[in-house]
């Protein structure tokens, strides 16, 4: 039977915890018999989860004799990891071990050096926080789960649900984890990564900045067909002064600012107004609903119909 331990580091997040040792406690073979044995295991008997604590079974010494070890997050994903588990952890990745983490987990692996030139994926909001501490790693913040063979990581909250599921497909086959998808009342492949949860927030810009107004009014009037030359008008700049102002101040260019400020409007009108797509590309502000498509899938990872769809 194959072995997964779970590591209950203190400050554990529940949900990343409980979600592992559901889903692979409930997996079946097609013979009925169960397909994972699993073990919570921690450095210390008590673990302190937050608003409560818990008791975990085994220890650290348990993560040797798994075929798999899933490491949660923890709600502080900047706290050092102890030399016990970041040993622990490094001796079972020597051993061949597959390890895996769910959401700010990836925080836990990067600390004990298990993801140093690889690509690594964690919740999007802590995306940029694990690029700025880890610049070795690739961070992709638009999938829900990194499968790099023996190390693998996910995205946030569900979608250590995505990662679990992909691990029993792998181990039994896709009709096991079809029935394991069932039971966790979750569809064995989301169309879409993590992205089309990404709240695209603007850029922010100093306040007092030069082009305060000209964003403010760029926000206002981005349903017109606004040219670089508009807004270079606009500003009483040259377009290239007005280009390298923005690249100074927001780090992208003016076009590119303008086409998410007329994606953040399309989202809100797919949550919350019943018209159809075509209409909502020119309410918006662009030329065509197929030029409306294709910057709002490559601005937020899926289309329109499957973003009204996720969130309506």
């Amino acid at each position: 039977m194959h072995t997964v331990a779970v590591l209950a580091l203190d400050q554990v997040i529940p949900f990343d915890l409980a979600t592992p040792i559901e889903v692979f406690s409930r997996t079946l073979t097609p013979d009925g018999r169960p397909g994972y044995r699993v073990r919570v295991c921690a450095e210390r008997p008590e673990v302190d989860a937050g608003s409560f604590t818990l008791t975990a079974p085994w220890g650290l010494d348990a993560l040797a004799g798994a075929d798999t070890v899933i490491v949660p997050g923890v709600s502080d994903p900047s706290r050092p990891l102890s030399e016990p588990g970041r040993t622990a952890l490094r001796e079972a990745a020597a051993a061949g071990t597959r390890i895996a983490s769910i959401c700010v987990g990836t925080f836990v692996l990067a600390a004990a050096g298990l993801l140093s030139g690889l690509r690594a994926t964690t919740h999007w909001v802590a995306a940029d926080r694990l690029a700025g501490m880890y610049p070795d790693i690739e961070v992709d913040p638009d999938v829900l789960y990194v499968d790099n063979g023996q190390i693998l990581t996910s995205a946030g909250a569900a979608a250590g649900l995505d990662l679990c599921l992909h691990l029993i497909r792998r181990d039994y086959g896709s009709a096991v984890a079809a029935h394991a998808a069932r039971l966790s009342v979750m569809p064995l492949e989301r169309e879409g990564g993590q992205a089309q949860f990404i709240v695209h927030e603007p850029p922010p810009v100093p306040r007092g900045s030069v082009l305060e107004p000209l964003l403010r009014w760029m926000e206002e009037n981005s349903s017109s067909p606004l040219t670089l030359g508009d807004l270079a008008a606009h500003s009483g700049m040259s377009s290239r002064s007005l280009i390298r102002r923005f690249r100074e101040h927001t780090g992208t260019t003016p076009l590119q600012w303008l086409h998410r400020a007329r994606v953040r409007q399309a989202q809100h009108l797919l949550e919350t107004t019943d018209q159809p797509v075509e209409r909502i590309a020119v309410r918006v502000g662009f030329g065509s609903p197929t030029a409306f498509r294709d910057r709002f899938k490559r601005i937020t990872g899926t289309s329109p119909h499957a973003y009204r769809r996720a969130f309506r």
